[in-house]
């Protein structure tokens, strides 16, 4: 598998895909823009320290596959030692936001949106990744989403500096507060009908642009996987809980129906649409998916 003289060996990319559980025509995703993509990472790293790199993508976009693979490709073509950071791990304990549904809006209790991630840890976790010597070692912390909670401390894995590379993905990572105006018009029922008067989203867009931002103007690199559209996402998500109550033998009470995943979907509705607005002008690469999951175009800032 090749692109611009780089090639990832069989014995490499099978376990990959085996792995992610990805058919075999995926070969032509990894040639034409994954690994044109893992080829660039040297150009976006600064010399003295580990290239900080985003990734940011709707529900369903293959944020971890992609991150994976830029894992394990970077270290067969530059020899990098990589950590993979999910902004999903940074999420606030169950009892913080509770609180924050208490005292400030009771959709705060509902993990996703900006103000529901403790940035604080995230931001102590990326200074101490970039400072990794060789033999010092770090914990990086993993939340339970079956428990809705922070897992136990002895279950975070361990990654060994020092490290060339570091990995930050998530729905929100790298994007911007909206301006105030636009805060106004609702997007959805769950806007209209419980944050009527727009303390919810002015919150989180007033989170995002205080304790995220300063957070993303630190990457070296955003990638950015664009969805075709948000009724896509919303798609996607339905499918996924179509195949899993399919694969299940019993009526699983984690299965969503169609209206769960509406009111699901909801919460993170504005900031997607902003973000597909957004980003492809903002981002150093832009994959584009279609309407099957399948991305079919690239785009570089720097060409």
């Amino acid at each position: 598998m090749s692109a611009k003289g780089l090639r990832i060996p069989e014995k490499r990319l099978q376990p990959f895909l085996a792995h992610h559980r990805l058919p075999s025509a995926f070969r032509k995703t990894v040639e034409e823009y994954y690994l044109p993509l893992a080829g660039k990472l040297p150009s976006f790293r600064a010399a003295d320290r580990p290239l900080l790199l985003g990734i940011n993508g709707a529900q369903g976009t293959g944020k971890s596959t992609l991150a994976d693979f830029l894992e394990m490709a970077a270290h067969h073509l530059f020899g990098w030692c990589t950590a993979v950071l999910s902004i999903d791990d940074f999420y606030l304990t169950h009892d913080e936001r509770l609180a924050m549904a208490r005292d400030v809006h009771p959709l705060f209790a509902t993990r996703g949106v900006p103000g529901t991630h403790d940035t604080a840890m995230l931001a102590d976790a990326l200074d101490r990744l970039v400072d990794l010597g060789t033999g010092d070692r770090l914990r990086l912390p993993r939340f339970d989403k079956a428990n809705d909670d922070r897992a136990e401390n002895s279950t975070w894995p361990v990654v060994e500096g020092p490290l060339d590379m570091i990995v930050l993905e998530g729905w929100c990572v790298g994007s911007e507060a909206q301006e105030q105006r636009l805060l106004l018009k609702t997007v959805n029922e769950l806007e209209r009908d419980e944050d009527p008067d727009g303390v919810w989203r002015r919150t989180v867009n007033n989170k995002l642009g205080r304790d995220y931002e300063p957070l993303f103007a630190g990457l070296d690199a955003l990638a950015f996987l664009r969805a075709p559209s948000f009724d896509a996402v919303f798609r996607w998500r339905c499918e996924q809980e179509r195949k899993l109550a399919e694969a299940s033998s019993s009526t699983a009470s984690s299965i969503m129906s169609g209206e769960q995943v509406a009111r699901f979907i909801s919460y993170y509705e504005r900031l997607t649409r902003h973000n597909l607005d957004t980003l492809p002008a903002r981002a150093d690469a832009v994959l584009t998916l279609n309407e099957e999951h399948a991305v079919v175009a690239s785009d570089w800032k720097q060409d």
